[in-house]
């Protein structure tokens, strides 16, 4: 017999608040949406879900069986029948949370009243056993983060998936006919269990995260720590000049990057110059990354020559050990040809590489500036609990509406102690987004510091006021320092309700 629909004015109290937990979320809580293109999506490939599902739940559950087969007299575990049934679970409302990170967040609220068909064999000696489970019912609240996201299809590397709070669980079991959940205190002890066991594994902020795209391949390196070169002296160089003498300099890089090399000055007429300059080089990849040495002989007009070169791969180093290294100048990455014959000379360095420590994000001493002693308490200066030579990240994400009155082609413009960086420019765009970063490797923390952040706008063509000012924003680093990473969306100065996303990091070694 058909239920007959009733309008709720028709209903009193007491039946109101008997349909209230039915009611779906879009209809309670304004931030849930209705899905019921998704309900239809997941009814009509319920078929072959089941069929997909239940595969994976037979393969995982093959070597548990196996496991207690031949143990405790039991010759043999096995599904008689796996089937989660005709009755699709059912989306009533699902929300889509906004963050800062490079992420999707999804909340569907999922409720599942199903007719599966599990029935599980334990052969015990002589004895067949048949359990089965009956009128499962499922309400949970999972959240779904799609985590990080990256270029390449199908556009997030790993979803994970957590429990916002305890899932209500709800089923009978039927061992050898009878209904064993009917036996007293055996039905509040399994609710419970199952509860505390979810509760310990999936609550948020614990997470089952299953891998979508393959690690290598999304990765995005890094700075993981910082390398310490010292470029000390060259001995016997080349003579490159007509008075028989070179102007020597050395320039070094780490291979993969594709920053600026650093340079030494110049030693004129010197083929045993002595430098005992320091450098520091961000590290991505102390595995596979090497440090490229080349010495040059400096000419006033025309390209320089190169007097020599030589690698060194940082797999070789020992964390904060330093090392000296001194290097036979090859003319190319070739060191076996048999052609190059020629004494080029020497080069010493001294390298150390500091990585970056895993706690440098957090503080190193109670909120209030204070350490505690034996004697009592003791006050600790700022750069007493921060001190230290590191690393700061700055990520400049996009922007949002951000309007020039003649054009819109904006970037942005990094001004910090002296240095201005810039992102590309964004053609015809309000919202634009550059997903750009900067490095600035301090010797102390940037504490009571400032970075200036300005939106431009750059006309294509010429013209006589070809930029144009669309914002800018102060942004204070000692948050940065405390916290060791800020990620927020900053309202522009000067600009009606345009917004410029940061996200600043600071690591030390």
């Amino acid at each position: 017999m058909e239920p007959v629909p009733r309008p709720l004015y028709e209903l009193d109290n007491d039946q109101l608040l008997d349909i209230l937990p039915d009611i779906p979320l879009w209809v309670k809580c304004p931030d849930y949406e209705r899905v019921d293109w998704l309900n239809k999506f997941v009814a009509d490939m319920w078929p072959y879900l089941d069929k997909a599902i239940c595969a994976q739940i037979r393969s995982a559950t093959e070597p548990m069986f196996a496991e207690y087969v031949g143990k405790y007299q039991i010759e043999a575990i096995e599904f008689d029948n796996l089937s989660l049934g005709t009755i699709p679970p059912e989306i009533h409302g699902l929300k889509v949370c906004e963050t800062n990170e490079k992420e999707l967040v999804l909340e569907p609220a999922v409720r599942w009243a199903g007719n599966p068909n599990i029935v599980l064999t334990l052969k015990l000696l002589s004895f067949r056993i048949t359990i089965q489970l009956v009128d499962l019912q499922i309400f949970m609240a999972p959240r779904i983060t799609l985590k990080p996201l990256v270029p390449t299809f199908p556009c997030f590397a790993t979803v994970a998936v957590s429990l916002l709070w305890k899932p209500d669980v709800d089923f009978g079991m039927s061992i050898l006919g009878g209904d064993i959940m009917a036996i007293p205190g055996l039905y509040q002890f399994v609710q419970k269990t199952i509860k505390r066991q979810l509760a310990s594994l999936y609550i948020w902020p614990q997470a089952l995260e299953i891998p979508i795209l393959d690690s290598a391949t999304v990765a995005v390196k890094k700075p993981v720590g910082i390398l310490h070169v010292k470029v000390g002296r060259a001995q016997k160089l080349l003579k490159k000049d007509i008075l028989g003498t070179s102007d020597p300099y050395v320039k070094l890089n780490l291979s993969g990057e594709r920053l600026p090399s650093k340079k030494t000055t110049i030693k004129k007429r010197n083929l045993n110059p002595e430098w005992n300059e320091k450098f520091k080089l961000i590290v991505k990849d102390p595995g596979s990354q090497v440090l490229q040495l080349q010495v040059f002989d400096w000419d006033k007009v025309g390209n320089h020559d190169r007097l020599g070169m030589q690698f060194v791969p940082l797999k070789f180093l020992t964390p904060y050990e330093t090392k000296e290294f001194k290097l036979d100048l090859l003319k190319h990455t070739d060191s076996y040809d048999p052609q190059d014959k020629k004494q080029r000379g020497k080069i010493v360095v001294e390298l150390m590489y500091a990585p970056f420590r895993a706690d440098s994000g957090k503080l190193e001493g109670t909120q209030d500036g204070y350490s505690r002693k034996e004697s009592g308490f003791d006050r600790t200066s700022d750069s007493e609990v921060f001190g230290g030579a590191g690393l700061l990240s700055v990520l400049i994400q996009g922007a949002e509406d951000v309007e020039g009155e003649r054009h819109n082609n904006p970037f942005a413009v990094v001004f910090f102690r002296g240095e201005t960086k810039r992102t590309k420019m964004i053609k015809r765009a309000r919202d634009p987004l550059w997903n750009e970063e900067f490095h600035y490797m301090l010797e102390e923390p940037p504490l009571n510091e400032k970075i200036h952040i300005e939106v431009m706008s750059k006309r294509t063509g010429f013209s006589f006021r070809s930029k144009e000012h669309l914002g800018n924003v102060d942004i204070n680093l000692t948050d940065v320092v405390h916290n060791g990473r800020i990620n927020q969306k900053y309202h522009l100065i000067d600009s009606k309700n345009g917004v410029i996303h940061v996200a600043i990091k600071w690591v030390t070694a």
